[in-house]
């Protein structure tokens, strides 16, 4: 099963690299798009629930990766009342 890292900028300037377990992320983010915190954070929880039940799926169990990085993304995004994140980068690798 493909995973995948994506990294971000928040809006005060802090970067974050984040983890997904699944390529789907790519149907839910663009490298180089700005979203809002709350439609970043909408999407990203969707996304990682996706890749999580993916994993469920293939293996038996969920992801309990998706889930830390879902609770990392939601605890930053709680600091941030306006603003936009960035999608700096997005790049992929097949599990061996």
């Amino acid at each position: 099963m493909p995973e995948m890292s994506f990294v971000v900028r928040w809006p005060d300037g802090r970067e974050q690299s984040c983890y997904s377990p699944s390529m789907v992320m790519h149907d839910y983010l663009t490298p180089g798009a700005e979203y809002t915190v709350e439609e970043f954070v909408e999407r990203t929880s969707e996304a990682l629930t996706v890749a999580s039940d993916r994993v469920l799926a293939k293996f038996g169990m969920r992801c309990t990766s998706a889930a830390q990085q879902m609770e990392e993304i939601h605890g930053v995004s709680a600091s941030y009342r306006a603003g936009a994140v960035r999608v700096l980068s997005m790049s992929g690798a097949e599990l061996l």
